[in-house]
């Protein structure tokens, strides 16, 4: 029986220009955050044991004439371009992010109007019937996007959108806190439209879960640990530890649920995109994965990682992992028509998102 299905058209993304690597800390003054005093170690052991438990090497930063909304646009045009596809038949606009647009040198969080209308302007598309809203949902903020983009469709309420992932963190980041060394920027969009097929193609399943209450605070604002700052200006605040339990107690059965609900197992899936936040938690994420289908053996390149060269964009990290890997631009990575893939975010809220996709 012949279905609407939503099928990603054009990918593309948009990485910072300025590449910072782990020695740009090296003269940072890091804070413990319970005694709000330096720490007794080196900036050389903090950074080595960072790099140790996370594997990044380097990341990216926006550069000071450069906002979220501009990136967001960059990327859009990069997956028009790179498509065909003309900006004037998007029926809608969906920008997944956290802080809106943060000016250089200041924390401050700008989000009226929305992304999504200042994507908009600035792709100067004049059809005043491409809708435009955001989506913040912590780093699955685009993968959620995905998800309402693919209720949008299958309703046949419209037949072209684009979704977006975009952030800069660098720039609400703490200086005098070590996780400052995670979090990165970056910008990436999907062009999704209708697709009529009698036999199951895109977006097969998604499964999403929200836990409230004491995981709420696992992610959130809060004032530098630094003492002697100004304490009214709020920073991304992240209690590590929590996030990694959590991730790995729930995110394995989420996939897996998508993956069943996809009517697929384990063994057809070619690829796993998983929010680029911490290799090493990523890693276990995999390993859990498995062993819930009773596996023991992981292929080789199946959870391609970009973590260590472009660090954690939030919104951006799957988003941009799909499109390079779909162009050529991770070694030894490719995705074949046929393949079916995992796309999953674990973030702020706690929100966790899982998609199963066939190429």
């Amino acid at each position: 029986m012949t279905k609407v299905y939503t099928k990603i058209v054009g990918t593309g993304s948009y990485l910072p220009t300025r590449t910072i690597g782990n020695d740009y800390f090296s003269n940072y003054t890091f804070f413990d955050p319970c005694t709000k005093a330096p720490f007794d170690k080196s900036n050389d052991e903090i950074i080595q044991k960072f790099y140790e438990i996370t594997n990044i090497g380097e990341r990216r930063w926006a550069s000071d004439d450069v906002v979220t909304s501009d990136m967001a646009a960059f990327a859009v045009k990069d997956a028009c371009n790179s498509s065909g596809i003309d900006p004037e038949t998007l029926d809608f606009i969906i920008v997944g992010h956290n802080f809106g647009d943060t000016p250089a040198g200041s924390s401050r969080v700008d989000t009226l109007p929305g992304l999504a209308n200042r994507v908009k302007t600035k792709l100067h598309i004049k059809n005043p019937h491409c809708i435009v809203h955001d989506v913040i949902s912590g780093c699955p903020g685009w993968t959620q996007a995905m998800i309402i983009a693919d209720a949008y469709i299958k309703s046949q309420m419209f037949k072209r959108g684009v979704v977006v992932g975009a952030d800069i963190l660098s720039r609400i980041s703490d200086p005098y806190d070590r996780d400052s060394m995670i979090y990165a920027d970056g910008a990436a969009a999907t062009i999704v439209e209708a697709v009529e097929s009698d036999v199951p193609t895109g977006i097969l399943s998604h499964t999403s879960r929200s836990d409230v209450g004491a995981t709420t605070g696992y992610l959130a604002f809060g004032p530098s640990f630094n003492p002697d700052a100004d304490q009214n200006e709020l920073f991304i605040k992240m209690a590590g530890h929590k996030v990694y339990v959590y991730a790995l107690s729930h995110v394995p059965s989420l996939v897996k649920q998508s993956i069943d609900e996809a009517g697929l197992h384990l063994t057809d899936i070619k690829k796993v995109l998983i929010h680029q936040a911490n290799e090493k938690m990523d890693e276990a994420i995999l390993k859990g994965v498995f062993k819930l289908y009773g596996e023991t053996e992981i292929p080789e390149g199946i959870m391609p990682m970009s973590i260590r060269f472009l660090g954690n964009s939030s919104t951006a990290t799957v988003p941009t992992l799909l499109d390079l890997v779909l162009k050529g631009k991770m070694d030894g990575q490719q995705i074949n028509p046929g393949d079916c893939i995992v796309l999953a975010s674990v973030g702020a809220g706690m929100n966790i998102n899982s998609i199963v996709y066939k190429f």
